[in-house]
């Protein structure tokens, strides 16, 4: 349960607002779509510990009053449900590409993209200070407020209500985070080293459709003017499209000394 039950009686102390406070809370909700039976918990998920330090709270209550504490029980939710989902997704997927997708879906941008959705930007409580440019919510503070929010969840309600609220989110945008990140990975990388050096694009065919429908397998060549970089198979033409920009930055690499680092050319002069 809550480390400090006294969130409310220090605001109040520090001359905060609790009226505000308690529309905060409703406004919140509301967007979350989730009704919290013990509202210290997501009073304590909206708290940054920036904000407890501005206003002078001893470093004992910055911890146990701030949202650090539930960001770590999210995190290790949030985990959990990234994993079973791309297990339960990708069934012909090895462990690595596996671990690749589940990355992309905790990483600290989405959890801020799904932040700024909730509109949690508005609702933190945090010090002036830690905002960005233009008065902008850092992403590392909305991921460990959207985080703080699943572990408030997890306590207020359980493992599977939590677990669901993530399922949704899930379901409605991993396919798309997984594409832009992958996407932006191997395939963007090359594309960026290709027409930094030629001008050029490279393309992408499939070359083998194999399985039944419902198990699909495809080959895709990444060609640069007739040329095959790289070929690849995924159990979507897009996996396989990746695999291909992998196998052919890792050409380049072996076979002409590149570096593919954020898809530049790092020969050096005597080189060329």
């Amino acid at each position: 349960m809550l480390p400090a039950a006294n969130l409310a009686t220090n605001l109040k102390q520090k001359r905060v607002d609790t009226t505000e406070i308690e529309q905060r809370l409703e406004r919140t909700m509301r967007a979350l779509g989730v009704q919290f039976e013990n509202r210290e918990l997501l009073r304590l998920a909206l708290v940054h510990r920036s904000f407890l330090n501005e206003r002078g709270f001893e470093e004992s209550d910055s911890v146990a009053d701030s949202n650090e504490r539930l960001e770590f029980l999210g995190d290790a939710l949030l985990g959990f449900v990234s994993a079973e989902y791309v297990y339960g997704q990708f069934p012909n997927l090895p462990e690595g590409e596996l671990t690749v997708y589940r990355v992309s879906l905790v990483r600290t941008e989405t959890l801020a993209q799904w932040a700024r959705e909730f509109g949690l930007d508005e609702l933190l409580y945090m010090a002036k200070g830690e905002y960005g440019p233009g008065g902008v919510v850092r992403d590392r503070i909305l991921a460990g407020a959207f985080e703080a929010v699943v572990g408030a969840i997890y306590l207020d309600q359980g493992v599977e209500p939590a677990a669901d609220f993530l399922r949704r989110l899930l379901a409605e945008d991993a396919a798309r985070i997984i594409d832009t990140s992958q996407q932006t990975n191997y395939k963007g990388r090359l594309q960026e080293l290709i027409q930094e050096r030629e001008r050029l694009t490279p393309s992408y065919r499939t070359v083998e459709t194999t399985g039944p429908a419902h198990d699909r397998h495809f080959v895709v060549d990444v060609v640069l003017e007739g040329e095959v970089l790289g070929t690849g198979g995924g159990a979507s033409k897009r996996a396989a499209q990746q695999e291909a920009a992998r196998v052919a930055l890792d050409r380049l690499q072996n076979d002409e000394g590149i570096s593919v680092a954020h898809g530049r050319d790092l020969r050096s002069d005597n080189d060329l």
